[in-house]
């Protein structure tokens, strides 16, 4: 289970990456002058629809958008493809996925700044979601997901991060 949100502690990074201090999350999601590390996991069925989660209200950012399948922090000294793995684990309670590296992206806003980090992978099994982060999970095609962009349904992160796959997938 996570720690306490606020307190949890993050590395700050570059724009490559690389480790140039640390700090509680709470302080990164409040300057975007720090970049954070994060992971994304797009879960598609073999149908191709891809696996959205809708966040809690509960959640401080983009509560009750539908949002990428997977997304997560890296913890200090872990790597993007064991964070991928770990998320995947947390929110879905989904493991053993064989996950395929796309690319990495700074993502910033007037909040926050993140390197992002995405994965993609192929599941057919159970999910058994995280009910304290996910209200629910669904498989949308992509063409309801293009339908639906721009409407405020989806959190901006995601909409960023299907614009960044569409470019180079479709």
């Amino acid at each position: 289970m996570k720690q306490n949100q606020n307190s949890e502690i993050l590395e700050i990074v570059d724009i490559y990456g690389r480790v140039i201090g640390r700090a509680e999350r709470a302080v990164l999601h409040a300057d975007p002058s720090l970049i954070h590390r994060v992971v994304h996991v797009l879960v598609f069925d073999s149908n191709g629809r891809l696996l959205l989660q809708k966040r809690s209200l509960n959640k401080d950012v983009a509560p009750g958008k539908w949002d990428t399948s997977v997304g997560g922090h890296i913890n200090p000294g872990e790597d993007p493809p064991a964070a991928a793995a770990r998320e995947m684990e947390e929110e879905l309670g989904v493991s053993g996925c064989s996950m395929e590296f796309l690319y990495t992206y700074l993502f910033s806003n007037h909040r926050e700044s993140e390197l992002v980090y995405t994965f993609r992978c192929f599941y057919e099994g159970k999910i058994d979601f995280n009910q304290e982060e996910i209200d629910a999970v669904r498989l949308w095609t992509l063409a309801e997901i293009q339908d639906s962009l721009e409407k405020e349904i989806f959190s901006n992160h995601f909409e960023q991060e299907i614009s960044n796959y569409l470019k180079i997938f479709e």
